[in-house]
């Protein structure tokens, strides 16, 4: 018999850091570029339409000798009765034999691993001086997108918050955001982590219901919408701006004006999901785009690609989300939980 660890979403919660998990997506974007990694056809439906999704995303990861999958759902009245919207598991095999190594509750890993993605975006396609954010959507996903801008951007000083269906929504958000992001941190004996939990209270979030203003003001924008119309207009965004665009992971999803793309700088996580399922599709199917004008991230990481070329360039972002970014942070958990002998070990 062979054993496998499994790790609940409370000690997910334990061990994971935002440190921790920029690194591991930063690192599967570089193994893909590389040619170490590799992702299988992903496979998502909409359940309940408007309402319920499910995803099936797989690959391999050779630099780290995995392989594995993550499937996640999204039901998004889950809300209203107190329950989390987004549920999932992630399994995670070695290369070596094809044994399983763990299974892990994906619940939290997502939000982390999606907000660290939405952070690498800005980190290498933004002004380096960037010091306001502003971040469209206020549903649990926004507060990962904004703790993970703020460890890797430490010149953010200002958060825009817009909720394009309700003011209200976006003042409550403002109201709480800090005690959440108070929450995600788990080791204040890292520096780091204490450098950045102190940051909270320097940075000031400032609820909106002009989305044009709110542009006019922002150096770098996030759209974590499940939106099916474009919510901001080209005729909004300034010279300079860059969008991370995390909303759109399957067809028929669209977040900002598909003519934005004809003066950008396209960055993409995959350039095939990015056409079919991402933000990117529907600039692709007008011909604004082609496929081959995609940068993946991966070849900006490792210095292979060119993205920004000026601070009066427009830059945006396509995050899908892939398998790798899913299996690297399972990975790093499972290896971290063997260490600290955390986790339940069964035998298969």
């Amino acid at each position: 018999m062979r054993s496998m660890r499994i790790l609940n979403d409370e000690v997910v919660k334990s061990i994971l850091d935002i440190k921790s998990t920029v690194e591991c997506v930063e690192k599967a974007y570089s193994l893909k570029a590389k040619q170490q990694a590799r992702l299988f056809s992903m496979i998502s439906e909409e359940i309940i339409e408007g309402k319920a999704e499910m995803d099936i995303k797989s690959g391999m990861l050779d630099g780290d000798n995995v392989f594995g999958l993550k499937l996640v759902s999204w039901f998004g009245d889950n809300t209203k009765q107190g329950l989390p919207a987004i549920t999932g598991l992630t399994m995670i095999f070695d290369l070596v034999h094809g044994f399983p190594k763990g299974v892990l509750n994906a619940s939290y890993m997502t939000g982390m691993r999606t907000g660290a993605a939405g952070a690498l975006g800005i980190k290498y396609l933004a002004r380096s001086n960037s010091s306001v954010l502003s971040v469209v959507g206020t549903g649990r996903m926004a507060i990962f997108q904004i703790a993970a801008t703020l460890s890797v951007m430490p010149g953010i000083k200002k958060v825009h918050i817009y909720d394009p269906l309700n003011y209200e929504n976006a003042k409550k958000f403002q109201d709480g955001i800090k005690k959440e992001l108070g929450k995600i941190i788990n080791d204040l004996n890292d520096q780091d982590n204490q450098l950045w939990l102190r940051r909270i209270d320097e940075v000031l979030f400032v609820a909106t219901d002009d989305p044009q203003k709110m542009l006019m003001d922002s150096d770098a924008v996030i759209t974590i919408t499940p939106s099916r119309t474009p919510l901001l207009k080209k005729a909004w965004i300034k010279p300079g701006t860059h969008l991370s665009c995390i909303g759109a992971d399957v067809a028929g999803k669209q977040e900002i004006d598909e003519n934005i793309f004809k003066e950008a700088v396209v960055c993409v996580d995959d350039r095939q999901q990015a056409v079919t399922v991402g933000e990117t599709q529907c600039a692709f199917r007008a011909n604004i785009i082609e496929s081959s004008d995609l940068i993946e991230i991966g070849h900006l990481i490792i210095g292979e690609s060119e993205g920004r070329r000026s601070d009066q360039d427009i830059t945006i972002f396509d995050s899908t989300g892939i398998s790798l970014q899913d299996l690297a942070v399972s990975n790093g958990l499972i290896l971290k939980a063997e260490e600290l002998n955390l986790g339940e070990l069964v035998q298969i």
